[in-house]
């Protein structure tokens, strides 16, 4: 039986909701897809979850391809396994942990990979088991502290995960492939354009680790990409690092006044008008360094001060700088951090001084100096002489200063070199809709998962962790698919196959329509039949357009003469057509 508007669970709204930042969010509630409950929290309509079924079938098509099994496991689950992989407390404050009426901890998942290690150690003992691959579809739960753009960013969302299971890492490696490959196939029949990123590793280390994004200025993820081939985000990007340079020779370090000079430009201005250069070329900010100070509280909350040197003309990237020294929380030190550290003159900090207060390896202050790596050996730099109103010109890496090691800092800018050596890079932005990455033993040690290998002896298991986002990759397809008037969704998503639009007063009119759309449902498409009376023409073509079918039947004025209009939303295309060559067009 078709569809019908008369009974059906619609409103259509004529305004925009008032949070709505992005055009998925304003139109996905305004057709009446979805509905807010809270901060990043929303209830599915019915025309919200056709939708989503028909992505979450076109992945479960693929994942059954790719040799996987479905699973479901509870979103509510205990501490152990969580505190055993010593995510209970680096997630910190990004989960939902809740009591139950005994005081026992749980929390709302926010991943699993605990709980599907734990399932198969529970069940397999035998390399004879493996391979295996594992999946679900399942809410997850993380406690955003800035939840924004609808379902870009929410915090409760569907994810489909998935897992691999095998003996050893060449296993490893074919099961990894196996997923990347249905995740291109999963994304091609979706429609959505990909690039496939480099990715960081995180905490649980392994092997490899790739991004799908897909390209979008709405992204909140920057990824660089080369000519040549070259693709990662910023977290991942690597820096060419330059060769060392000589150190005989050069003159010694100077130390000059610079009254008022706390900012990079300021200090530049300062070195051009009193200090030119003997060759002749205008100092830049590249010819200076900066000195940036941060603060670490690590899992047991101790605050560590460190300072972070990288070329003047660098900022430093909050985003590199997290993943550089995760675990541990990274904030820029307040003013509490530099009284607790007087040697740190704010504005002339530099890692060496002509009182002998120095930074790095031969610190005596206990704060750690970390470098961006362009700053090699015989570089010379101006930087603070960690006196008030002074700094030094011509300090040199190597010689005057080294440092305790090097750090992926700053930030990345178009034009900088690929580290695989493909050529420059460009700066997109994007939004990730998958991931696949090789876990490696982590898990599979912290939680006792060993199998029997062919020789009998217990061996750990080796895992792969893939995802994907199912109601972002709902909200990145409505953001991609629509024009002033409403939603145009591809058809492979689309709620309904066919929108069957009934008009004006005459009864002929809906007698057709009610025949054309039972037809329609004969041959096995989805329709959605606007059988309203009383209704006007312009308030059924506005919902028609709002709700994004992409193939539109009117019966209308012809309808006594047994013509209809076909529509498509996609191309903007008008036909006006007999009944049975719209029917025969629409079921072909």
């Amino acid at each position: 039986m078709p569809t019908r508007l008369t009974n059906y669970f619609l409103r259509t709204l004529r305004e925009d909701p008032a949070d709505a930042e992005v055009a998925s969010h304003r139109l996905l509630v305004r057709a009446g897809y979805i509905r807010r409950q809270a901060p990043g929290v929303f209830a599915w309509l019915p025309l919200g979850l056709r939708v989503k079924a028909k992505i979450e079938a076109i992945i479960r098509d693929e994942m059954t391809n790719a040799g996987a099994h479905e699973v479901h496991f509870p979103a509510l689950l205990p501490r152990e396994p969580y505190e055993a992989s010593g995510r209970w407390e680096t997630y910190g404050d990004g989960i939902f942990r809740l009591h139950d009426r005994k005081g026992a901890d749980y929390l709302l998942a926010p991943t699993h990979e605990e709980v599907f290690t734990l399932l198969v150690k529970d069940l397999y003992n035998s390399y004879k088991d493996l391979p295996l691959s594992i999946y679900q579809i399942q809410d997850k739960y993380r406690d955003e502290a800035r939840p924004r753009a609808g379902l870009l960013r929410g915090r409760e969302f569907t994810m489909k995960d998935a897992y691999s299971f095998d003996i050893s890492d060449e296993g490893l490696e074919v099961s990894y492939q196996a997923q990347r490959d249905a995740y291109e196939r999963i994304f091609t029949r979706l429609g959505l354009e990909y690039v496939i990123v480099n990715a960081d590793n995180g905490l649980m280390g392994g092997a490899r680790s790739e991004e799908f994004l897909h390209p979008t200025p709405v992204g909140e993820d920057t990824f660089v990409r080369s000519d040549g081939g070259f693709a990662a985000n910023v977290e991942a990007f690597t820096t060419v690092v330059p060769e060392p340079t000589p150190i005989d020779g050069l003159p010694a370090a100077e130390v000059f006044d610079s009254p008022n000079t706390p900012t990079i430009a300021t200090l530049v201005d300062l070195a051009n008008a009193n200090h030119p250069r003997p060759d002749g070329r205008e100092w830049t900010a590249a010819d200076t360094l900066k000195n940036v100070v941060l603060a670490l509280t690590h899992l047991d909350g101790t605050r560590e001060i460190v300072v972070v040197g990288l070329p003047g003309d660098r900022e430093v990237e909050m985003k590199r700088v997290e993943v550089a020294f995760a675990p541990a929380e990274v904030e820029p030190a307040t003013e509490a951090d530099f009284a607790k550290h007087p040697g740190l003159v704010k504005g002339y900090i530099g890692p060496w001084s002509p009182e002998g207060a120095v930074l790095g390896e031969t610190s005596a202050t206990g704060i750690r100096f970390l470098v961006d790596p362009r700053i090699v050996d015989g570089t010379e730099w101006i930087t603070g002489a960690n006196l008030d109103q002074k700094h030094v010109f011509g300090l040199v890496a190597g010689r005057d200063f080294v440092a305790d090691g090097t750090v992926e800092a700053s930030n990345v800018r178009a034009g900088d070199p690929a580290p695989d050596g493909s050529g420059p890079v460009e700066l997109a932005r994007g939004m990730e809709i998958g991931h696949v990455f090789q876990l490696g033993r982590f898990f599979a040690e912290v939680l006792g998962l060993k199998v029997l290998d062919e020789n009998g002896k217990l061996a750990t298991v080796t895992m792969g962790s893939y995802g994907i986002g199912v109601t972002r990759i709902l909200a990145i397809i409505a953001e991609g698919n629509n024009d002033e008037k409403g939603l145009v969704w591809p058809e492979s998503i689309a709620p309904f196959d066919v929108h069957v639009v009934a008009t004006g007063r005459d009864a002929v009119a809906f007698e057709l329509a009610e025949r054309l759309a039972a037809e329609l449902e004969r041959a096995r498409l989805d329709v959605l039949y606007d059988d309203r009376p009383k209704v006007s023409p312009g308030v059924k073509f506005g919902d028609a357009e709002l709700i994004g079918v992409p193939r539109i039947l009117i019966v209308g004025r012809g309808a006594a003469d047994g013509e209809v209009e076909l529509w498509n939303r996609r191309t903007g295309e008008r036909q006006t057509l007999s009944a049975a060559d719209a029917v025969a067009a629409l079921t072909a």
